[in-house]
């Protein structure tokens, strides 16, 4: 693999890792609820590259950062043919607020329940306030136009990261 689609793995714990997606597999498939009230499904992506990416939580530095991020260099993206989902156990009015706060140029979906966040592995347990909760480690899929995994990025740190995807992306157009 070049250096332009490396991933940053991370180890197994006792994290729920049962979904874990690896390059080369079939993208899981998944249908959610986004923030306009729709429901988008890995299927309306077929024949496009898509970048699904899953952050811990809307308005949060982080989070807010990797958005716009994505926003920044959506023009760049979709001249390439790519499209971008973000996921987060948020719920659909927590999304409108920041979609519309940030002029979010994409798509995020609110899975509530955590299927989606299962299916492709990126809960695991965290400390927060002395208390054990599962929450979401922050995890960017490329999948191609065949509905293949083509790289993974968990663990992911924000600065730099949208740039890695990009170059990931433009190696698959």
């Amino acid at each position: 693999m070049t250096s332009s689609t490396s991933t940053r793995s991370s180890t197994r714990s006792s994290t729920d890792r049962s979904g874990a997606v690896a390059i080369g597999e079939a993208a899981p498939p998944f249908a959610g609820r986004t923030a306009e009230g729709t429901t988008l499904a890995l299927k309306d992506f077929a024949g496009r590259i898509l970048a699904l990416y899953f952050y811990p939580r809307d308005h949060t530095p982080g989070c807010t950062r990797e958005a716009c991020d994505f926003r920044d260099a959506h023009p760049e993206l979709a001249r390439i043919g790519v499209a971008v989902v973000g996921v987060s156990r948020d719920d659909e009015a927590s999304h409108r607020r920041f979609v519309a706060r940030h002029a979010l140029p994409f798509p995020l979906i609110a899975d509530t329940e955590g299927a989606i966040c299962r299916a492709y592995g990126v809960l695991r347990e965290k400390s927060l306030y002395g208390r054990r909760v599962l929450g979401i480690e922050r995890s960017t899929f490329l999948i191609d136009r065949g509905g293949i995994v083509r790289a993974v990025w968990r663990r992911v740190r924000v600065p730099g990261h949208v740039g890695q995807v990009l170059a990931a992306a433009a190696a698959l157009a």
